[in-house]
């Protein structure tokens, strides 16, 4: 009972972060256009350090999808982005810690780009768009979650396991 528990409020608690740092990036403008940095993108490394953060960032990016995106297909898409990159990087960074944050910008730099042409019909081709979602996600998942994996403080790291 008590590991269902631990799990399911590890969960919430990646989904309220996700949220809160969504929303940030929304205040800054930082998360709209064909240039993205979602601040909550680095985030999505948690997974090779509790698998609880798996459900925690796909509910945390469907809410914020939900209440920030606007577009249905990027209420689907783009969470389902989430959810295919923090499976990836479950899998992959229990192996190689240093390649977790390569899923996350994989799936999103494959699907995102045809939400921003045929959801939100912005101006540009699919190989751009890959581009600029590869930049953004490089720089929110690959930099500042890579930072954030192995500069998470100890205390709250023997918590999530």
């Amino acid at each position: 009972m008590k590991t269902k528990t631990r799990y399911l409020t590890v969960a919430a608690a990646v989904a309220a972060l996700y949220v809160v740092l969504t929303g940030m990036s929304a205040l800054l403008g930082l998360d709209k256009g064909v240039i993205q940095f979602r601040i909550s993108e680095a985030l999505t490394v948690l997974p090779c350090l509790t698998p609880a953060a798996i459900p925690g960032l796909f509910v945390g990016c469907l809410l914020s999808n939900l209440l920030y995106a606007g577009a249905l297909p990027d209420l689907i898409f783009g969470s389902l982005a989430t959810l295919l990159g923090a499976v990836g990087t479950y899998y992959l960074g229990n192996k190689v810690k240093w390649l977790a944050a390569l899923p996350p910008i994989l799936s999103n730099t494959v699907i995102i780009p045809f939400v921003l042409r045929f959801a939100y019909h912005l101006e540009g081709g699919l190989h751009y768009f890959a581009a600029t979602v590869f930049l953004g996600e490089f720089v929110c998942c690959g930099i500042a979650g890579s930072l954030l994996l192995y500069h998470f403080p100890k205390p709250i790291l023997r918590q999530l396991k």
